[in-house]
């Protein structure tokens, strides 16, 4: 059938996805753009869309500096550690010196946060999280944008980003589709910041049956951030920095409540500690500047979440699994027990759930952990994302080209997981980069950047026939089967899924395989990934909802195919616990002390692989 046309003109901010980011770039752009006309596109609802969907229990970045206690250079340093030296410092100070104020704005609009009697402090977690009653906090975020923006479109999946057919290399807009009516959608904007999701599901998560869809990181994330930066030809940074988590087992429930809160520690099946065990070995591995655990209490620099990791996937590999949370120490506290139900209950219910199911009381029985499959976005303790541009106060020559978080791609900026190089934003970091993305673009706007910007009607018609070319070989194929799934003329999303997390899992470093690659294995997964992403040339979905589906695949595709040409390239292992080179398996500061830079051409998707300069700005 054919679908109603809706075009939004004359835009001049387009925010394409409303989580943290997004709404903290609708509600600066309204700041800075008095006059400018502001649109949300977003793929679910805004009031409960992006990674807060559900709730979370801290706010895990605010710096404290009005109580004197941590500066935005300690943040960064923090950072650089915990990546293994491989961080974007320009951009990580910028959202530091800005995310304090984020937070008292939160404050003021109504997000409870926990304070100290004592001291009148935020209650602190740990060195770098605060306390929060977050059940509400993503629609108490998406109140401030909903009365910043002109317009909300909620349930529109965008799949392309327009481009500018006047001057090469511009944004000019972008085009998806309603994921409820089916109608064509086309925004025609002046900028574009991308604050989507990063990417679950690329790899063959560990929770598979009925357990499927319980992952980590939100289901929803579909690489979105990833693929329409990358099919617009942006050049991306850091894509081989995936991470692996240590959760509850199959629950997925978050433990850093549990390590800073509760004060709770792991110990391996036998009892003991083991940790400490594999510091020397790894130490040889990754050098002392990255792992000293003889000056360890003496020092402020934490050991790295990766070689953490790494010693609970060693100590696994030993025969001396499975790896227990001691709670049952803690949990005999009752005001320590509700804390520890409550960190669930307020933002990862499944775990509550699974313990219930399947008898596990922590205050009597100590409960497993395992490490995840590997997810790719830009916020958490990873910094994948595109390579942009930092402030022009700090950032070094090479870091800057004229407005803060823009692209390689003139006009289109990023912010939250679309920023690459910039680990420990969390959510309040994610707010912040998209005000600082907002007001570079109205910058852009005003010192007149975006005139003379077209759009043709074919580029328009074009990318419709190519959004809905699923939709149309469904309906032409769909009688050459009589039973079952299989059809000779295409495959179906679901098929299309297996066959990439399968590829990912095997060749690129997921579960199943210890997270180990090499050279050769690379090769083959690029290789299958060819052929695969041939395939998809002929998705099929049967209703709007499999569309959605076959579109989410095919921006997880883009986003695994990048990490597979990330991983390649960097010949070292960089991030042990996150992935394994097996033909490389030291860190290599002389000839991979470096950032990683790629561009996939738009036309050929052929690859352009660099090495950029990682500048240390922030004194050790």
């Amino acid at each position: 059938m054919a679908y109603k046309t809706i075009i939004e003109d004359d835009i001049d901010i387009l925010v394409v996805g409303a989580g943290l980011g997004g709404t903290g770039a609708a509600f600066e752009a309204r700041y800075w753009g008095q006059d400018k006309k502001i649109v949300i596109a977003e793929k679910a609802n805004i009031d409960r869309s992006g990674a807060v969907a559900q709730g979370l229990y801290a706010i895990n970045c605010y710096m404290g500096t009005r109580f004197g206690e941590n500066k935005p250079e300690d943040h960064v340093r923090y950072a650089r550690i915990d990546l293994m030296g491989m961080v974007r410092e320009d951009l990580l100070f910028d959202m530091a010196r800005h995310v304090d104020s984020t937070v008292h704005q939160f404050e003021e609009w109504g997000l409870p946060l926990m304070r100290n009697p004592k001291t009148g402090a935020y209650q602190r977690e740990g060195r770098w999280q605060i306390m929060i009653h977050g059940e509400s906090y993503k629609p108490i975020v998406a109140e401030a944008a909903k009365k910043s923006a002109d317009k909300v479109f909620n349930r529109i999946c965008v799949t392309h980003l327009l481009m500018d057919e006047s001057k090469p290399n511009r944004v000019a807009g972008a085009v998806g589709f309603n994921v409820r009516t089916g109608n064509y959608h086309v925004f025609k904007s002046k900028t574009v910041i991308v604050a989507a999701g990063g990417a679950s599901n690329i790899y063959k998560p560990r929770s598979v049956g009925e357990g499927a869809g319980r992952v980590w990181y939100a289901p929803w994330s579909s690489g979105s951030a990833y693929g329409l930066l990358i099919g617009a030809g942006a050049k991306m940074t850091q894509m081989e920095n995936r991470i692996v988590l240590a959760r509850f087992k199959d629950g997925y429930g978050p433990v850093g409540a549990y390590f800073l809160h509760l004060k709770t520690y792991t110990q391996n099946g036998l009892g003991e500690e083991y940790e400490s065990k594999w510091w020397p070995q790894l130490q040889e591995m990754v050098g002392k500047e990255y792992l000293d655990p003889d000056s360890f209490h003496l020092t402020h620099r934490p050991i790295p979440t990766c070689l953490r990791n790494h010693a609970l996937i060693s100590e696994v590999n030993a025969g001396r699994g499975p790896i227990h949370m001691v709670t049952m120490e803690a949990f005999q506290d009752p005001h320590l027990e509700e804390i520890g139900w409550h960190n669930f209950l307020g933002m990862t219910v499944g775990q509550a759930v699974l313990w219930a199911a399947t008898d596990v009381d922590p205050k009597n029985e100590n409960p497993e952990l395992t490490t995840s499959e590997p997810y790719v976005m830009g916020s958490h303790a990873t910094g994948c994302g595109a390579w942009c541009s930092g402030p022009e106060d700090v950032s070094p020559p090479e870091y800057f080209w004229g407005y803060n978080r823009m692209t390689t791609v003139e006009g289109l900026f990023g912010a939250g997981d679309a920023v690459g190089g910039t680990p420990h934003a969390f959510s309040s970091g994610s707010f912040t980069e998209g005000r600082l993305a907002a007001k570079a673009a109205c910058k852009y706007i005003d010192d007149g950047k975006a005139e003379g910007i077209r759009v043709s009607d074919e580029q328009i018609e074009r990318r419709r026939k190519e959004i809905y070319k699923p939709l149309e070989h469904y309906r032409i194929y769909r009688n050459e089967i009589t039973a079952g799934s299989v059809n000779p003329n295409y495959i179906n999303p679901r098929q299309g899924l297996d066959r990439l997390q399968k590829l990912m899992d095997e060749y690129c470093g997921g579960v199943t395989v210890n997270y180990m690659t090499n050279e050769n294995l690379l090769n083959i997964g690029l290789k299958k990934m060819k052929l695969l992403e041939e395939d998809l040339e002929k998705l099929a979905a049967e209703n709007i909802h499999e569309l959605l589906r076959a579109w989410e695949l095919k921006h997880r595709q883009l986003t695994a195919e990048a990490v597979l040409q990330h991983t390649l390239f960097r010949k070292e292992t960089r991030w042990p616990g996150y992935y394994y080179r097996g033909d490389a398996m030291k860190v290599d500061d002389a000839n991979w002390h470096v950032l990683t830079v790629s561009r996939r051409d738009p036309e050929t998707g052929e690859y352009t692989m660099e090495k950029a300069p990682c500048y240390h700005l922030v004194e050790d």
